[in-house]
C-alpha cells in the first residue's frame, strides 16, 4: 500500500529553514549574466575583464539559486525538487510556475570569484505563503553568505504556481516589514525623468539560461503550449536585468564605460505583471523620488515601470530602487 500524501498545513511551510545551498561563480559567469540581460560593447567594464573597474551587473546574484556550484547546465526540475518536499506544500507541476515578484538588498561588493567547494552558500528560508483562487504563491528568502558567514545580499522571491490554489484562503508573510516598498509613478501625472527603449532579441532566453536559469520553459515551446502560454516566453530575471541597466543608465549615462563613473545599487524591488517574449521591445520609465540622478555620492530612490512595448502590456510594475554614484575606481576589480 502506498503511503498517504501528507496533509496540507502552510503554517508548517512558514518559517521553513532549508538546508544551505552551496554557490559558486567566476569571471565568465559574470560576463555571460551581463551580456544575456543586454550589456553593450561600449560597456567595456561589464563585457572585457581586464578593465579596471570589471564587475557584475548587480543582479547576478539573483541566478544562483538554479545555479548552484554547478559549472554544468542543471536539470530545472531537480534544482526546484525540494519545495514538493516543503513540510505542509503540496506536491505541485514545476511547469505551472512563473515568477511573481522579486527584491534584491545589496551589503557588499561580490568578489570576482567565488570557487566550487570554496564555501559560498545560500541560507533559505521560506517567509510566506497565500492561497489564491488563482494560484499559489510560495515567497522563500536567501541570504546570500561567504564561507565565513557575512551577508552580501539578500533575495526574496514570489512565485506564482498558475491553477495551484488550494482553496484555503491562507495567508502568512514574514518579510513584509523587511522588504523594499513597492514604488509607484507619481500621482502628478508628471512624464518620466528618464526612459530607455531596447529590443530582446529571438536569441535572449537562449542566452539567459546559460547563465544558470535552465527552466524549459524559456526554451521548449511545447511546454508554454501546455500551460495556457503560447510557446516560449522570456525568464522574468531577464527582463527585470534589462529594467535594472537602464535604472542604472538613468542615474548615470555613462555606467559601464570604462574610466566612468558607476551607478551602484543598493536595493530593488518589482512585481511581474505579463509575460514577455524572446524579440520584444521593452521601454523601462524612471521617476525620481528622492535626490538627483547623476551626481557622484548622493544616494537616489526611483520608482520605475517596465512596458512590453510589442504588447502594449506593463510587463513590470511596482518598481522601487535605491541607487548612487561612485567614482569608477571605488568599484573596481583590483581594490
Amino acid at each position: 500500500m502506498s503511503a498517504s500524501k501528507p496533509a496540507i498545513n502552510f503554517d508548517l511551510t512558514v518559517g521553513h529553514e532549508q538546508p544551505s545551498q552551496p554557490v559558486s561563480w567566476n569571471r565568465k559567469d559574470l560576463l555571460l549574466y551581463n551580456v544575456a540581460i543586454g550589456a553593450s560593447a561600449q560597456q567595456l567594464d561589464y563585457v572585457y575583464e581586464k578593465t579596471d573597474a570589471f564587475r557584475p551587473l548587480p543582479t547576478y546574484p539573483l541566478v544562483l539559486a538554479l545555479k548552484g556550484d554547478s559549472p554544468d547546465i542543471n536539470d530545472f526540475a531537480t534544482m526546484i525538487s525540494g519545495r514538493g518536499e516543503l513540510p505542509g506544500f503540496p506536491q505541485l507541476d514545476p511547469n505551472t510556475l512563473v515568477h511573481a515578484e522579486q527584491t534584491l538588498e545589496l551589503h557588499r561588493r561580490l568578489p570576482l570569484t567565488a570557487a566550487q567547494g570554496e564555501g559560498w552558500h545560500l541560507r533559505k528560508k521560506i517567509t510566506a505563503v497565500h492561497d489564491k483562487k488563482s494560484g499559489l504563491i510560495l515567497e522563500g528568502t536567501a541570504v546570500l553568505c561567504d564561507p565565513v558567514g557575512r551577508e552580501y545580499a539578500t533575495m526574496v522571491s514570489s512565485s506564482f504556481y498558475r491553477g495551484g490554489g488550494q482553496g484555503t484562503g491562507f495567508s502568512k508573510s514574514l518579510s513584509a516589514d523587511t522588504r523594499p516598498p513597492a514604488g509607484s509613478p507619481p500621482k502628478d501625472g508628471r512624464k518620466p525623468d528618464f526612459s530607455l527603449t531596447e529590443r530582446t532579441t529571438p536569441n535572449q532566453a537562449v542566452l539567459y539560461r546559460l547563465a544558470g536559469d535552465a527552466n524549459p520553459l524559456h526554451v521548449d515551446p511545447a511546454i508554454g503550449q501546455r500551460g495556457g502560454l503560447g510557446g516560449v516566453i522570456l525568464h522574468g530575471l531577464c527582463s527585470y536585468g534589462f529594467a535594472t541597466r537602464a535604472i542604472l543608465l538613468a542615474a548615470n549615462g555613462q555606467d559601464g564605460q570604462a574610466g566612468a563613473p558607476a551607478s551602484t545599487l543598493r536595493r530593488i524591488s518589482g512585481r511581474f505583471t505579463s509575460p514577455v517574449r524572446p524579440g520584444d521591445e521593452l521601454r523601462t520609465d524612471v521617476w525620481v523620488l528622492k535626490g538627483q540622478l547623476g551626481k557622484v555620492g548622493e544616494t537616489c530612490e526611483v520608482a520605475f515601470e517596465q512596458t512590453n512595448v510589442t504588447t502594449g502590456k506593463k510587463s513590470l510594475g511596482g518598481g522601487w530602487a535605491e541607487l548612487r554614484v561612485e567614482e569608477g575606481e571605488r568599484v573596481g576589480s583590483k581594490l
